[in-house]
């Protein structure tokens, strides 16, 4: 296993950033941001009237508007009023190939022309659920369209399996909107908590990341998941990677691969389709059987759908190839250490962490000092992923000088927050 950064997030160390400087720079990064976002506005006060809250999903919300987003190429995005970025928010990660990227949209391109629905099983997810095959090491697949249905119809087929009902998660942990009910919750990286609740419910799975994505980034600690897998198997109980987030972003085979451990179940999602809404559920040929002999109904109107399927497969065999993830590897390793010195340089506290394509920096659940983080990276073109702790995703469009970029202007914002700034602006 293999893990970068000073320490593991969540709890983090105490930070020494002065509230009262953080509400002033916030002060005046919000009216910078309403002055260079106004159409965004605008078009926030019209979709009230139409979306619910202005925005299509919960996560996309922000305030005082959200981002309206108007086109992306390679590693940038432009938003509506014409501003330029640089793009570590990659689709909440779902976009590790970058955006338009000529291998998938010629694939889909091609697709549209013979057809954009049968529903009816084509020659391209076969072969997508073959490559997917042999990087996860799960003989069997299903699709669906979105991480919320992979995670449902994974506890529904461990349900069927073990034929009990309770689930088992991590605490703080995200697995799509969907109620998961009964479920237990144990803190990440406890394998003495695992195996007393495993006891205490007699589940029917454990459902978990291999790596935790949710309010920041948190990798298993040496030897805990092999714990895991042990300890699920002597018990009779199902283990389920929830690799919505980290698969195809953090190895070629997700957690699986990096982590060494194979589950019983893999949910996959997001970065799978290319950009397109798809999502998959890798299972042993064992579990396969009560889908196959209709024990358990798997269904799906769009269900490997033939253009996510295109863009898919001209993703897995053209895009993420292993000389991308070495890349990958190289540009994750190059933000951690920038933003390591960065943090060096200022004299404040935080812990950097970096896995694969992903990284965050934990500032110890400041959520004011995250809202200027995203106000400050943003206002000079940098675009991150609103609520959250400070994190980033890099893609294969991604270079040296924009992960440069990103580190100098986040060493702009911590040279003000410093307590030896003289409080001079910095770009």
């Amino acid at each position: 296993m293999d893990r970068r950064g000073t320490s593991e997030l969540s709890p983090g160390p105490p930070s020494t950033v002065d509230p009262d400087r953080v509400r002033e720079l916030r002060m005046r990064e919000d009216a910078l941001f309403a002055e260079r976002t106004r159409a965004s506005r605008e078009l926030f006060e019209r979709a009230a009237h139409s979306l619910a809250g202005g925005v299509t999903s919960s996560f996309h919300a922000s305030d005082p508007w959200p981002l309206y987003v108007a086109r992306g190429e390679g590693a940038r995005v432009w938003d509506v009023d014409g501003n330029e970025y640089l793009d570590f928010h990659n689709g909440f990660s779902a976009m590790v190939q970058g955006h338009a990227h000529p291998a998938i949209v010629a694939a889909v391109e091609e697709q549209v022309a013979e057809g954009t629905h049968f529903g009816a099983t084509t020659e391209l997810t076969v072969a997508v659920a073959e490559d997917l095959a042999g990087r996860f090491g799960l003989e069997r697949w299903r699709f669906t369209n979105s991480g919320t249905e992979s995670n449902m119809a994974a506890i529904r087929l461990a349900r069927a399996a073990t034929g009990r009902l309770a689930v088992v998660r991590m605490e703080g942990s995200y697995h799509g909107h969907a109620e998961i009910e009964p479920a237990a919750e144990i803190p990440f990286n406890d394998a003495g908590a695992l195996e007393r609740r495993i006891e205490e419910t007699r589940p029917a799975c454990v459902l978990m990341e291999g790596a935790m994505t949710s309010g920041g980034l948190r990798p298993p600690e040496p030897g805990y998941l092999e714990a895991v897998r042990q300890l699920t198997s002597r018990h009779g109980v199902l283990l389920v990677f929830d690799e919505v987030k980290t698969g195809l972003t953090i190895a070629a085979g997700g957690a699986v691969e990096r982590f060494g451990v194979t589950p019983d179940l893999v949910t996959l999602a997001k970065s799978l389709g290319g950009g397109l809404p798809s999502g998959a559920i890798g299972m042993t040929s064992e579990l396969s059987e009560l889908i196959a002999d209709g024990r358990v109904r798997q269904l799906g109107t769009y269900n490997g759908n033939p253009l996510s399927m295109a863009a898919a497969s001209a993703s897995l065999r053209q895009v993420l190839t292993p000389a991308a993830y070495d890349e990958l590897e190289r540009l994750g390793d190059r933000m951690v250490a920038g933003c390591e010195d960065a943090l060096a340089a200022s004299g404040l506290e935080a812990s950097c962490v970096g896995v694969g394509s992903k990284g965050a920096v934990d500032w110890g659940g400041d959520h004011e000092l995250g809202r200027l983080i995203w106000l400050w990276l943003a206002n000079r073109g940098v675009y991150t992923t609103a609520g959250r702790q400070q994190e980033w995703n890099v893609s294969v469009a991604h270079d040296e000088q924009t992960v440069d970029r990103y580190v100098d202007v986040l060493g702009g914002l911590l040279a003000e927050l410093t307590p030896r700034s003289s409080g001079s602006a910095h770009a």
